[in-house]
């Protein structure tokens, strides 16, 4: 499938996706992201790959586009639980007085 990411025309197909991603460990995702097979990657990482262009010459929504045209499953990256709030001393005093 004809796809234009960074103003560039690239012929891509899913199987063509899948090969150039296998064996590269993913990157840590923070932001959008795509599910390749059991991995989950980030979009600039994928375009970076595919593309062999520099991260910053595309957006995240352009790979995104293209991406779900071939039929890859497109998210954003679940958030992170926020830590626990660290105990008042009052419940610090009442846990000891309770430990007891």
């Amino acid at each position: 499938m004809r796809c234009i990411i960074a103003r560039f025309a690239f012929d891509l197909t899913k199987s063509e996706v899948e090969r150039a991603m296998k064996g590269i460990k993913p990157e840590t995702v923070t932001g959008d992201c795509v599910i390749i097979g059991r991995r989950t990657y980030p979009l600039k990482q994928v375009g970076e790959v595919v593309t062999r262009q520099d991260r910053r010459d595309f957006s995240a929504e352009e790979v995104a586009r293209a991406l779900s045209r071939l039929g890859f499953t497109c998210t954003r990256a679940a958030a992170a639980p926020a830590p626990a709030a660290a105990p008042t001393p009052l419940e610090k005093a009442s846990a000891l007085l309770g430990a007891l």
